[in-house]
């Protein structure tokens, strides 16, 4: 397999080797394969390169079971041991790893908040979204259930899955220990081709709380919330009206 070199002069610092951590985190047997990390420096990485392919129903179901083998890896913590960023290499959104003892505090305090904070701060979140959305933080703990630390791709939108012949490859993690509903409400809020067959083998193969499918808004908050901050638009107005779904 050949290789590769991502560059970016200005990169913010740390981005690139978390990116790698990120990598290695999610690398488990069975789990969907990742570009192995050559070498890392502050402006650039070096790493596998991925022939690709197009996507295809058998694929797709692989990648399903491949996932629910690495969500049912446990992780040390809620969070991870570096600084990790999220968005387009231009404009990247740090975030907070530091760990906690609930997935309901992690998701409140190290995701959606600070994401909500950019997003009000640029003026791409009203305050009546705003608002929703910090009311259904109160009720985290009740909506969803605590699963324990489990490692997560952590930004698994249709660009960061790359269709070869041999599987789906996984890549640019924002990988941490978290709730592996937020991988698949992910999938579920940008699209990805035959996700009907990727989630139909994951949940043959993974056991699931009851209601998964219901508190997929729950998860959704974060990354809408991440891309009204960097993109505006209508993803202010969307993250509310997802948390003013949630009974």
């Amino acid at each position: 397999m050949g290789a590769w070199t991502k560059r970016r002069a200005d990169a913010p610092l740390g981005a690139f080797v978390a990116e790698a951590a990120g990598l290695d985190f999610i690398r488990v047997e069975g789990g969907p394969p990742v570009p192995r990390v050559h070498d890392v420096t502050a402006t650039a990485i070096r790493m596998d390169e991925v022939i690709t392919s197009g996507p295809t129903a058998a694929t797709a179901e692989d990648l399903g079971r491949r996932l629910a083998v690495l969500h049912a890896c446990p992780a040390p913590a809620f969070g991870a041991p570096w600084t990790g960023f999220i968005g387009p290499t231009d404009d990247l959104l740090p975030m907070d790893n530091m760990a906690d003892a609930t997935w309901a505090e992690h998701f409140a305090t190290r995701r959606v908040l600070p994401a909500l904070k950019e997003g009000r701060d640029r003026r791409r979140v009203d305050p009546d979204d705003a608002a929703a959305v910090e009311a259904v933080l109160d009720r985290l703990e009740s909506l969803v259930p605590d699963p324990g630390p489990r490692r997560v791709h952590g930004d698994l939108w249709s660009g960061n899955v790359l269709w070869a012949l041999d599987a789906a490859w996984l890549i640019d993690p924002a990988a941490h220990g978290g709730h592996p509903e937020t991988d698949l409400a992910m999938l579920q809020l940008f699209g990805l081709p035959f996700l009907d067959s990727v989630l139909s083998t994951y949940s043959e193969a993974a056991v699931l709380a009851p209601g998964w499918r219901e508190r997929t808004p729950v998860h959704q908050l974060w990354p809408l919330l991440v891309h009204a901050a960097l993109f505006g638009g209508d993803y202010g107005a969307r993250a509310g009206a997802a948390a003013r779904s949630l009974r």
